[in-house]
């Protein structure tokens, strides 16, 4: 009984519950919660609810009328209006329908550009020049709204043109900034180029050091004497913008720096003025040439590496600049841009009269930026901005069915002879080949995603028989430059190339139902023991990353496949602006197959079909 018996504890012995508060019971009998759990009470927590603050509605949540339950059990689909697959669409910013309306309003008050306050030998250039060839010369939406402004001419308020001021305290407080967005391929190179030349040669003449040059050549070339056999050279002085150009254009890729330099030295030619190309594909003998040459240089196209890289040697190259103009703006103010064209921004602001910023998107992450360093940007946008244009028609293949089975190269190739055999049906009449007519060429473009899939897919179209080239990073510049050239060239194959009926070609492969496919064999070409050999002489393929899709001129390309789906909304479309340029109609093909985002594409198509901004 004794071992039985309770014990009593030892006065000297703490209670297991010391360091424990009396615990507080509500009325019912069960502990209160604590309000609040201290610094370190969310640890060990599958859910961070925080006491306090309330929870943050999503979009969608926020849409729905109050009382909604919405439906169990149910996927939400995006016909609902409320969710939406892309939500990559929102690195775009927006811009408000009422915007785009009113500059409708003032694009059609524009019909020519005898109505822009231009010199006239630059107005004289744009149809010897610069649209050589071009039956109807009108200007687009964007060169209306932004030629007008860069002029600082403004047609209804009467204001007149203002003299550009020399001094660097008046110059950094009178710099004017611009930002021209619009669709690809509507004319933005030429929106800011004929303002940036008719800037420089009105500026010429109010130069007091150009005129003073040119004043001492003509004095020592009267001065010469005629018959002399070897007349000693006019000037030992160089020109005052020697290394110190007016006029600077900054582009991310040396293939652009070579295209937006094409269009400005045909100018040169009529208006005389001075343009060099600065970029990674030529030496350093050549560049040091260009920039340094005692004739002079007034506008200078480069690329931001190259033109830091140039400035830190020799900073006196950007004291003279008053005319700054960054294409493709989204690329570079991007992260890896920022840093070197923010540095150029920085050493050419004190002489800076005029910086212009140029796109063919806004995403979220620049319009802050500009928000932030150039508040009082001026904002120049078209009314189809981040919209692709219903001109371009957009077609879906499933690679999962039949006869591809989840082959995309398959696909790709069966896509790619069906245009090219249409185009060769346009040469054929009643079976024979038109001799004074040349086969209809094809330009067709094939974008992927991976660098290291261009050659990959390249090389399987070039065993079906198609002219394909691979286009990538990899790729050398002087063999970039060949291809460039060999796919935008309009030279077609002559009639002899082609078939001579189409009793030679056998179908052998039925239709599919997303597009109509199908598979030409020539006949009695070569023994039957050997395998038909295909090809086809009217079509020139390229394949390429996004590397292909800014800026490049491709307007005959009338055909765009995406053999990869897009990362984003912006990658779309500067891929399918590749084709329908310049008011010309266009088709896009994407191949979708397995784990690819379908219902992408489709609110892709949906919006292309309706007109509406990918916003």
């Amino acid at each position: 009984m004794a071992q039985l018996r309770k014990r009593v504890p030892s006065r000297m012995t703490l209670s297991p519950r010391v360091a424990q508060s009396t615990p507080r019971i509500t009325p019912g009998g069960k502990p209160v919660k604590r309000k609040s759990k201290g610094p370190f009470g969310g640890l060990n927590l599958k859910e961070a609810r925080i006491q306090g603050v309330p929870e943050r509605r999503s979009q969608a949540a926020e849409k729905r009328p109050e009382g909604w339950k919405g439906k169990r059990n149910q996927p939400r689909s995006a016909s609902e209006g409320h969710f939406k697959a892309l939500k990559m669409q929102r690195a775009l910013a927006p811009v408000s329908y009422g915007y785009r309306t009113s500059v409708k309003e003032r694009i059609g008050q524009i019909e020519s550009f005898d109505d822009f306050p231009l010199l006239p030998i630059v107005r004289d250039s744009i149809a010897t020049q610069a649209l050589k060839g071009m039956e109807e010369i009108a200007p687009t939406p964007i060169q209306c709204l932004a030629i007008p402004a860069l002029l600082e001419s403004d047609k209804g308020g009467g204001k007149t043109r203002k003299k550009p001021i020399v001094g660097p305290v008046e110059a950094k407080a009178a710099m004017k900034e611009f930002l021209l967005a619009a669709e690809t391929g509507s004319g933005k190179t030429l929106a800011y180029l004929l303002p940036t030349v008719d800037a420089i040669k009105r500026a010429e003449t109010m130069d007091p050091d150009v005129v003073a040059h040119k004043v001492a050549l003509e004095e020592e070339k009267r001065k010469q004497n005629t018959l002399e056999l070897e007349p000693p050279p006019l000037s030992s002085q160089p020109h005052p913008t020697t290394g110190r150009p007016r006029a600077i254009i900054l582009l991310p890729t040396s293939e652009l720096v070579a295209q937006v330099g094409a269009l400005a030295k045909s100018l040169s030619h009529t208006v005389k003025f001075r343009a060099a190309l600065v970029s990674s594909a030529y030496s350093g003998r050549v560049i040091r040439n260009r920039l340094f040459d005692p004739k002079g240089i007034d506008i200078l196209i480069s690329t931001p590496h190259l033109l830091a890289s140039v400035a830190k040697s020799d900073p006196n190259i950007l004291s003279r600049v008053t005319h700054l103009v960054i294409d493709e703006a989204d690329s570079l103010l991007d992260r890896s841009f920022t840093p070197l064209t923010a540095e150029i921004i920085d050493r050419a602001t004190p002489s800076l009269c005029q910086l212009v910023l140029c796109s063919a998107t806004i995403p979220r992450s620049l319009d802050s930026f500009l928000r932030k360093r150039f508040p009082d940007m001026r904002r120049l946008t078209t009314p189809k901005l981040h919209a692709i244009p219903r001109r371009v028609q957009l077609g879906v293949v499933d690679v999962e069915k039949d006869p591809y089975r989840g082959n995309k190269n398959l696909a790709c190739a069966d896509s790619i002879w069906t245009i090219g055999k249409a185009a060769e049906e346009h040469t054929i009449s009643h079976g024979k080949v038109h001799k004074e007519k040349s086969m209809d060429m094809k330009h067709i473009i094939v974008f992927v995603n991976e660098r290291e899939k261009v050659t990959e897919v390249a090389d399987y179209l070039q065993s079906k028989g198609i002219s394909a080239e691979a286009l990538s990073r990899d790729t050398s510049f002087q063999r970039q430059s060949e291809i460039l050239t060999a796919f935008t060239s309009p030279t077609t194959p002559t009639p002899a190339t082609a078939p001579s009926s189409t009793g030679d070609f056998l179908t052998v492969a039925t239709t599919s139902p997303e597009t109509p496919q199908a598979t030409y064999i020539p006949a009695n070409r070569c023994p039957p023991t050997t395998p038909p050999r295909r090809s086809l002489p009217n079509t020139r393929v390229l394949v390429t990353t996004d590397l292909g899709s800014r800026g490049i001129d491709t307007l005959a390309v009338r055909h765009v496949i995406l053999y990869d789906i897009p990362h984003s909304t912006i990658d779309f479309i500067h891929r399918l602006g590749r084709t329908g340029r310049m008011g010309r109609r266009g088709r896009g093909i994407v191949l979708v197959g397995k784990g690819d985002r379908r219902d992408v594409v489709r609110e892709v198509r949906e919006g292309m079909y309706k007109g509406q901004a990918l916003v």
